[in-house]
């Protein structure tokens, strides 16, 4: 019913000693598994570092400081912290998990940032406290989505290169009267403003903020070329988030690049669904009004469905919560992998996904869907030792131009949706 290695993609290794595993082993597995990661435990060493060398760098790898003390070397000399650090690949980062007494010493804490220190964490924690804080780290390093800033300002003063390396992209607007209208078209990350500009038109901030169509997470930075201590306050005042001043251009590029950061890492968390990886509702509709803004400009035809597993309530109250989990993280894959470059797919909430699907014809749009339904039926599902059971959904669809907004397509699709249901569910209308 569970098969990990296929339901989940991403994965901690855990090296902690063999008590903790064994006292924390249900608990930490049923959190991580909602929060769509697998754990696998080791007590031993070589078997971690073992699997480690092996495992993918996208993976997280936890070592509990503790096993220190039942580890031994083979002249029978007790490990210490830096035989331990040597022992472990270089090409990873680990997660420490140390006592109130280990963390007291910033000597230690110096030596393992100084190792590939990822992140640690003061023991006792919290499964399910370690488990959220495992989650963010997930997100911190995930880097799947380009930012845009836009740049008001005679010349550009970030090193470019290094932001495209970083996927970054940044646009350069000389005009500060049109700005506005850029930030509405493009929903950038950041909007940076040279204090030239600035002075030529002070309200500039609270005009783009005043939107209520841009992004409220939008961060307005200003350029300073020297400081001023009451041009910073007055632009302050008038709605700017930060302040730069002009200096060497990789400080200053890593500056914005650690902003950007922080904008990225806090969108992430709010837009996506922690239980299957995918985007949420509010991720989806900010993502989806660029798509048809996008397909608008390039004239391009695009499909929304809505698709709901059928019986779900029938589902869980027969099997229980934990077995539906399973089945909607089975959706989700199934679903997601017949997405193509340009597509969207979210966990709108509970069973029901939507997707947006890019350059789709309503008869290409009809096909696709159900060869996902037709995929989703073929799997098994464990019910018991001695019983299978297997399960549809239903979906309803909605095309664009007929439908120009994400809300009329969704309005549209999701009637659909109820059309299928009463038709006799495992259908799909459009």
């Amino acid at each position: 019913m569970a098969d990990t290695e296929s339901l989940y993609k991403r994965k901690v290794y855990l090296l902690a000693q063999t008590f903790f595993i064994k006292d924390n082993r249900d608990e930490l597995l049923l959190c991580a598994h909602k929060y769509d990661f697998d754990i696998q435990f080791f007590d031993q060493m070589a078997e971690f570092v073992h699997t480690a060398v092996q495992a993918d760098p996208e993976d997280l790898f936890v070592v509990d400081l503790d096993v220190l003390y039942n580890m031994q070397l083979d002249n029978n000399r007790t490990m210490f912290l830096g035989d331990l650090l040597k022992r472990l690949p270089e090409q990873h980062h680990y997660v420490y998990l140390q006592t109130e007494k280990q963390s007291g010493r910033f000597l230690l804490q110096k030596m393992l940032v100084d190792n590939n220190c990822l992140a640690y964490a003061e023991k006792p924690i919290a499964n399910d406290v370690l488990v959220d804080k495992l989650f963010n780290l997930f997100a911190q390093r995930k880097r799947d989505e380009t930012s845009q800033v836009l740049y008001l300002g005679d010349q550009v003063r970030f090193d470019t290169r290094l932001l495209a390396q970083q996927q970054v992209e940044i646009i350069h607007h000389p005009d500060v009267q049109t700005l506005h209208l850029l930030v509405k078209q493009t929903q950038p990350d950041v909007v940076v403003i040279e204090d030239s500009h600035y002075l030529r038109t002070e309200v500039i901030a609270r005009v783009l903020k005043k939107n209520i169509e841009v992004d409220p997470s939008m961060e307005i930075i200003m350029l300073q070329a020297r400081p001023d201590p009451t041009l910073a306050r007055r632009a302050i005042e008038s709605g700017f988030d930060e302040l730069m001043l002009v200096k060497d251009t990789d400080v200053l590029t890593w500056q914005l690049l650690n902003r950007i950061g922080k904008i990225r890492v806090n969108k992430n968390l709010i837009s996506k669904d922690r239980a299957t990886g995918l985007l949420n509702k509010i991720g989806f509709k900010k993502r989806a009004q660029d798509v048809i803004r996008r397909a608008g400009r390039e004239e391009v035809p695009l499909a929304l469905a809505v698709i709901d597993i059928d019986k779900f309530k029938t589902i869980n109250d027969t099997w229980g919560h934990y077995f539906g989990d399973i089945v909607i993280k089975r959706l989700s894959l199934v679903v997601g992998s017949h997405m193509l470059e340009h597509d969207l797919l979210s966990r709108f909430g509970g069973e029901e996904f939507v997707m947006l699907l890019w350059n789709c014809l309503p008869a290409a749009a009809q096909e696709r869907v159900n060869k996902m339904r037709l995929a989703f039926g073929e799997i098994a599902f464990e019910v018991s030792q001695q019983e299978t059971r297997h399960f549809s959904f239903s979906g309803g669809l909605a095309a664009y131009p007929d439908f120009k907004t994400e809300n009329e397509l969704f309005l549209h699709a999701d009637a659909q949706l109820y059309e299928a249901k009463q038709g006799g569910r495992n259908r799909i209308c459009g």
